[in-house]
């Protein structure tokens, strides 16, 4: 069987600025994201650890890394979706995330599920 079909995995991510929550002059922007995991493979599926890269806009770059999300490790069964909505700070008008979760299948096997690299942007900052 392709395990690229066994153990797949589908990614998306909503973000919305938060100006209540930031500060612009003291570089600070806050941002809530929102990603949905949804598992169009046939085995259920753990995500057991995260990696982000955050990236500002003045290429200050920050790596955070741990267990789970929000606290945790959920197994999707195949069809199923996980959402969840967490935040990030950065000192620019304007940044980038991407990453990746570590997963494993109900059998065992171990795999990685690349984040896309998705944009965090004050409004009418980009067009």
């Amino acid at each position: 069987m392709n395990n690229e079909k066994k153990y797949d995995i589908n990614i998306s991510v909503r973000t919305t600025y938060l100006p209540e929550q930031s500060d612009e002059e003291a570089d600070r922007h806050v941002f809530s994201y929102t990603i949905t995991i949804s598992n169009t493979g046939n085995v259920a599926s753990q995500l057991i650890s995260r990696h982000w890269i955050i990236t500002s806009g003045d290429d200050n770059i920050h790596e955070v890394r741990g267990l789970g999300v929000v606290g945790e490790q959920p197994l999707i069964k195949p069809g199923d979706t996980f959402e969840y909505t967490s935040g990030t700070t950065i000192p620019s008008l304007a940044g980038t995330m991407k990453g990746s979760y570590q997963m494993v299948a109900e059998d065992g096997f171990h795999f990685t599920v690349d984040i896309p690299e998705f944009i965090l942007s004050v409004p009418r900052v980009l067009h």
